[in-house]
């Protein structure tokens, strides 16, 4: 998973433990929450997948979210 590049929206590199920003807001799947644009995501876990990432939003946990939506804060 090391060799894996993850990289946001403008395209600066992301690692666990990242803390990033919503760029858009994003309605939850399955639940009634909308994540709003500026939304800080603290501690986020990197995937296998380089387009998504691992995280737990304050009302949310488990999430996986695209990195199109996010900028490093």
């Amino acid at each position: 998973m090391d060799d894996v590049i993850v990289k946001d929206s403008n395209g600066t590199l992301l690692k666990d433990g990242d803390s990033v920003t919503l760029t858009k807001d994003l309605k939850v799947k399955g639940a009634s929450v909308t994540l709003k644009r500026g939304t800080l995501i603290k501690n986020i876990r990197l995937t296998d997948d380089p387009a998504a990432i691992e995280c737990n939003a304050e009302k949310v946990k488990g999430l996986v979210l695209k990195t199109c939506f996010l900028k490093k804060a």
